[in-house]
Parts: C-alpha cells; structure tokens; sequence
C-alpha cells in the first residue's frame, strides 16, 4: 500500500491544510485525484509521498488525469499558502478548473488569422534589451519602456528563443480588452497559441487546460492573472506586459500579486513604461532593470502639450466641458480626417443625483454609496455591487420634483461632443461596452479609421496604438489625486502618462490638451514631461517620511460587524491586543494605526473599521498576524496596492 498527502479542494480542518490518503497503485506528486472528505466527494492534488500513519486512512477512490501538475504549479501551491496565509483549498481551487470532473464536448475556439508568419525585426535599441535581459542573473527583470518603444517585438523575441529551446511562455495582459491585439501580434510570429480570457465558458476554458496539461510540446499562453495557473511544461519565461497594472492584484482568496507569484516560479519580465514605485526599487537594488528609451518609429512626428486650467471660464464659452482650444483642435482632426481621444476617467452620465430642496442622495441600498445616472437605459446604478433602478422624477423623501443630476462621465461627454460635432463617427470605450467582442471591433474600427472621435476611461491608455491620432484631450486630469490614499499620486501619473503615450508614439504630428484643476501640482508637470525619474525620487521621499512602501510591509486588518458601536468596541480591543502581541513577540520598527472607519465604512454587511499595521520586515507581519484569534468578523490582506 502507497500513503500520500493530498491537498483537497475542500477546507475539511482550519489548521490541517493536508491529509493523508492510501493508494494500491503508484502515484506521481501532482497527480489530481478523487478523495472522501467526510460525508461527501472532492477533488485534491498528490504533493508529498509519506509512510503509513499511526491512524487509519481512507482510500484514494481514483485518478482523474494520467499526466501530473508541472512542478511550478506545486511550488506555487505551497508558496501562496504560506506567503498570503491563505486556505490551501482556495489556492487548489485555483489552479484547478472549475468543473474539472466533467466530460466535456469538444469545443474549440478560432484565433485571428495570421496574415503570415513573419521574421522579428529589431532595431537596435531593442536588441540591447534583448541581450541585457538574456544576460542578467535576475529571476525578475524590470523591461522599463516608452510608449512605442517596441516592448511587445522584445517579448516576441524573447518567446522565440525559449519556445525554441523547448520551453513554454506565459504572457500575461491586465485586461480582456488589450487580448486581441496582443495574440494578433503573437499570430503574426508563432502558431502554437494557447489564449485564455473571462469571456470563455467553462467548458472551453477546462479543455484548454486540459490540452497544456497533456501536451508535451512548448506552448504560448496569452491571458490575465489566472493564465499562471495553467499547466504548461517546461516553463521558461513569464512576460508580464503593462505590469504597473492594479489587474495583477487579486483581492479575493487566495488573495495574491500576480507579480510575486510569477517571480517565484520561474524567470519573469515586468514589461512597462511606468513601474511601480516599489518594484522600480526593489528592481534598482538588485540591478535588474533594463531601460528601452527610444521610439520604435523614428522620425520628425511631434506632440504639443497645453495646460488649461479648469478655473479659467475663459477657455470655456463654448462648452462647461470641453475648453475652446480642444473643441479647435478637433475641428481640424475632423477636417483632416484623423482622429481624437477623449479621456475621462468615470463612466455613466452622472455620478450623483441630489434633491436641491431637501438634500436627499439617490445612495444604492447595498452599498450605501452614490448611484450614477445612466441616461441610455435611463437607469440608475451601484458601479460597485450593480444594484440598479429606475430614475426618480420626483423626491423619495420631500415629493419635491427639483431632482439634479451632478458631474459627468463618459456617457455624457458622448452626448456634448454629439451635439458639438453632429457628423462625427464617435464610440465609447469604457466598463458598459457590451462585450470583449465589442470592445475588440471598436478597437478595430479605431485602429482601421472607421471612428473619428473615441471617449473612454483608463480602458484606452491601456497598450493601444491608434495611428491616425491627432488630438487627444484629459478632461479632467487630477480627479484621482484627491482620493486619501498613499498610492494615488501614483496612479494618477500612470493613467496621465498611458494615456498621453497614445498621442506620442510617432505615427502623426499630435496636439495633447490636459484640462485641470491643479495646474501646477507635480504630478500633472512629471506627466506632462513623461519624467518618471522625477515622479520617482518625489514619492521615494515622500513615501520614507512615511514609511510606507518600498520602505516597510503593510497589513490592513478589517472587522465587519451588523452595528457600529459593535465594530467600534471589538476594534478597539483587536488594536489593544495586536500591540500587546507586538510586546511579547518583541518585534521593533512595527507601527500599528488606532483604529479608524473604512473608506467604504457602511455597506450591507454592516459597518467596517480598519487597523494598518506596519513593518520594516515581512516576518513581522506574519508573526502579528499569526498571534491573532480568527473569526469570520476579522478580514485581512497582506501587501495591499491601495489602502482605501
């Protein structure tokens, strides 16, 4: 008789993550098996082979598949259990496709055509890249590019030599929207794609599983965060592209970077023009960054940039939105036939709705935060939960019928630049595009020169290239930099500095108009002038006042209860307790904050008070962390990107 440890799908003990199992037959670790648990039937993964136990031990009732998970999914397994403290189960549950038990029809799903597979011309900028990054010792590499410096021909290069070293490439992309152009670059070089996306069924995406899983050969796979979970051989490289990307962190169990996960199995690329302040250190540290600052196309192509300060009525007699000299400049891209970019970062029509007689807010009932107008559909909806209803045409609370719609998104810079330009061709790129589909044929008709004016929020600075662009306006280019959170500065410079690359990547002569309240704040000037060495050494400084990441590890515990003098109370005794825990562990330089309302204090579950918990070492976190008494009340993320 065969004894192992397997790791079910099942959470069966808080404080047993394995289980051990008998099997007549030999079986390989990685091998996904059948198991009893309790009363009922689930799934696990072999990961260890041990001796008989002094107890007794249930069967292994079968094997679901011959071929066995590859190695960097078992490190991966043991890794995020331990570095996230998350369940065991979850992360199985994760590497393992939903419905992995069924039998499935065969279903298979249609790539882009390659026009024909091409030869990888580099120039050479790129092929310094390419040869410091083969070069490098580093497990992790920070591939620090311009926009349209020609990153994706890098990782096309770097693809061919592992696939032709018998190895696989995962590249991973933050968004279902950025999927089509990526895999139809990749088409153009290579025909052994395997691309995964959220827009796919179960069964679809179980049988692309399936076909890594039993395939031998060296494969491509070209998706979000959980393509890493798929089970490829002999995996060589990860590329990581727009890796700034908050899509890399998932906030759900088991909550992980897909970044740290990606460098501890095996050797990774952080592709981006604007890293993350704390990767760009780290990556400095350990001389592991390789820098790709020229335009891919050279050539005499020049971007104006003009600042207009919101303030200034002045610059907008024409419209409360659109300043005189935008609305002038896209009179010539349109007389010109080219194209202009408008870029908002909030969606809907409104975002706030307020009777001026008494007061009242239109707030979702769930969430307790505003609803935003919807004028198509003439709804009102929770971006957060999706709650919607009908617009009121008078006051729930007063009956009065001096209901106001305030502020504006995307939507309604739709209708403005309608009105303004009746014969323009305009489309809309934001969360409420009916589909991946959708979004991949308005990226086409942008990209073929079907649409003359796009609108959209931060799902347009997101690795596109429009050739024909010619204007492009910020309506509102500080709207984040209010938020109270350590990283929106940051953030802010990323979506500034994605957007305005859309206008500076050579292909025209453009005009670049960011409309602000803030004209002179350093971030909107490091933006502008795409300095992110400036941006960098502004944050680092202020960030070691602070201590607060590259300089120390974070952990936000949150409690959640029905009441907020409950909430109140056991928050205040969970700070007591985590400081006296921090006394008797005698763990210096930690910083714990009093406890304090969450940004979303009240939802529908009840009201939130956090604790932030700082420290110069990782270590101290875990072992704080660990000295706790868990319940359901009591939620917690370790290394969290926003503090909100």
């Amino acid at each position: 008789m065969n004894y192992y440890l397997i790791a079910p799908a099942k959470t069966f003990n808080q404080s047993e993550n394995l289980l051990t199992y008998q099997s007549e037959a030999k079986l390989q670790i990685g091998q996904i098996v059948a198991i009893p648990l309790g009363k009922q039937q689930t799934i696990g993964i072999v990961v260890e082979k041990t001796t008989k136990p002094s107890f007794a031990t249930k069967s292994i009732l079968q094997t679901i598949y011959d071929e066995a998970l590859p190695k960097q999914l078992i490190k991966a397994l043991f890794w995020l259990t331990d570095y996230y403290r998350c369940p065991m189960s979850a992360v199985v549950q994760a590497i393992l496709p939903r419905g992995i038990t069924k039998k499935r029809r065969i279903i298979t799903e249609k790539l882009p055509a390659p026009e024909k597979l091409q030869s990888n011309q580099l120039n050479a900028a790129q092929k310094r890249a390419v040869k410091a990054i083969e070069q490098s010792r580093a497990n992790t590499i920070l591939l620090h590019g311009i926009t349209g410096s020609g990153k994706t021909n890098v990782y096309i290069e770097l693809a061919k030599q592992h696939l032709n070293a018998g190895e696989s490439v995962i590249i991973l992309v933050p968004e279902i929207a950025l999927t089509s152009q990526i895999v139809r670059n990749f088409r153009a070089h290579f025909d052994n794609i395997l691309l995964i996306h959220s827009g796919q069924t179960e069964s679809l995406r179980h049988q692309i599983w399936q076909k890594a899983l039993q395939s031998n050969q060296a494969q491509i796979v070209i998706g979000p965060r959980s393509a890493l979970f798929t089970p490829v051989k002999n995996l060589g490289l990860i590329i990581i592209d727009e890796a700034h990307e908050p899509a890399y962190q998932q906030d759900q169990n088991p909550k992980y970077s897909a970044l740290r996960l990606s460098s501890v199995m095996t050797k990774t690329i952080l592709g981006t023009a604007t890293p993350l302040i704390a990767d760009y250190y780290v990556c400095q540290q350990h001389d592991a960054i390789v820098e790709l600052n020229e335009l891919a196309i050279k050539n005499e192509k020049t971007a104006q940039t003009t600042v207009i300060d919101l303030k200034d009525r002045a610059s907008f007699t024409k419209n409360r939105l659109l300043s005189n000299q935008l609305i002038e400049s896209i009179k010539q891209s349109l007389g010109n036939h080219t194209q202009t970019m408008i870029f908002h970062n909030r969606r809907g029509t409104a975002p706030l709705t307020v009777c001026d007689h008494c007061g009242w807010q239109s707030l979702c009932p769930n969430c307790f935060l505003p609803l935003v107008l919807h004028a198509d559909n003439y709804q009102m909806r929770c971006h957060t939960c999706g709650h919607a209803e009908t617009v009121p045409t008078v006051c729930p609370e007063c009956g009065n019928p001096s209901i106001h719609h305030k502020g504006f998104g995307t939507k309604y810079l739709e209708q403005e630049l309608q009105k303004l330009f009746p014969k323009a061709r305009i489309a809309r790129f934001d969360a409420d595009t009916d589909s991946s589909q959708q979004l991949s044929k308005i990226y086409s008709q942008v990209h073929d020169g079907e649409i003359d004016i796009i609108v959209g929020t931060q799902m347009i600075a997101k690795g596109f290239d429009f050739p024909k662009l010619t204007t492009l306006g910020i309506v509102q280019a500080d709207a984040q930099l209010a938020l109270p959170d350590y990283s929106s500065e940051e953030r802010t410079f990323q979506l500034l500095t994605q957007v305005i690359g859309r206008a500076t990547r050579g292909h025209q002569n453009t005009h670049i108009f960011i409309q602000t309240y803030q004209p002179t704040h350093p971030i909107i000037n490091f933006a502008m002038n795409t300095d992110y060495t400036g941006l960098y050494k502004y944050l680092l400084q202020k960030r070691k006042q602070s201590s607060l990441p590259p300089y120390s590890f974070l952990l936000k515990l949150s409690l959640t209860y029905k009441t907020e003098s409950i909430v109140v109370s056991n928050a205040r005794k969970l700070y007591k307790k985590i400081v006296q825990n921090s006394q008797k562990l005698q763990l210096s330089q930690v910083s714990i904050t009093p406890p304090m309302p969450a940004f979303h204090e009240r939802t529908n579950t009840g009201y939130t008070w956090e604790i932030i918990v700082k420290a110069k070492s990782r270590n101290s976190l875990l072992r704080i962390f660990d000295s706790l008494d868990k319940s359901s009340y009591l939620h917690f993320e370790l290394d969290p990107i926003s503090l909100l």
